[in-house]
């Protein structure tokens, strides 16, 4: 005989502490609720899209600890004391170069994959400044977009790139 389930064991919660844009956070979920579930449901962030739930589109795409990551595929227990940056913290006072450059160079169609895109792009630019199209192609791997033929999508960073250098001057 096997385990029996009992449906009415209380779940035990997770003491969840996060850093969410730089704000600190502290929740109680199961420990395998997705971050993704997380950020739009219990925090109402709702920048950061659901598309494919399996970590194949980036629709999802956040920093955690500077590293781009598939909020679909991280779980509570996962991302607890971590610092997690998403679209709506990329933005100071006024809007990141990169997403100007996104509205400037018609970057998107429908919008939806252009949170992910961003937060991809914004990774490629924190290690490399003056990145090749083969390296944009590169980082942009893991996004899809269904709408633009990417080809605005990469002029968009170009164009991002020469803002920030044009800033850092």
């Amino acid at each position: 005989m096997g385990m029996k389930y009992d449906q009415d064991q209380p779940i035990h919660l997770l003491e969840l502490n996060l850093k969410i844009n730089n704000i600190e956070k502290q929740l109680h979920v199961a420990p395998t609720t997705r971050l993704i579930d997380i950020l739009r449901e219990h925090l109402k962030m709702t920048g950061t899209k659901i598309s494919c739930e399996i970590g194949r589109c980036g629709a999802c795409a956040v920093h955690m600890d500077h590293k781009l990551v598939n909020s679909c595929l991280m779980l509570a227990y996962q991302v607890n004391n971590t610092s997690i940056s998403t679209i709506e913290g990329i933005a100071d006072v006024e809007l990141h170069p990169i997403q100007k450059a996104f509205l400037e160079e018609g970057g998107y169609q429908c919008g939806y994959c252009t949170p992910g895109m961003i937060m991809a792009a914004k990774a490629l630019l924190d290690t490399n400044s003056n990145p090749t199209e083969d390296e944009i192609k590169e980082a942009l791997s893991g996004n899809l977009c269904r709408c633009t033929g990417y080809t605005g999508i990469i002029r968009s960073i170009q164009k991002a790139i020469a803002m920030i250098k044009k800033i850092d001057k």
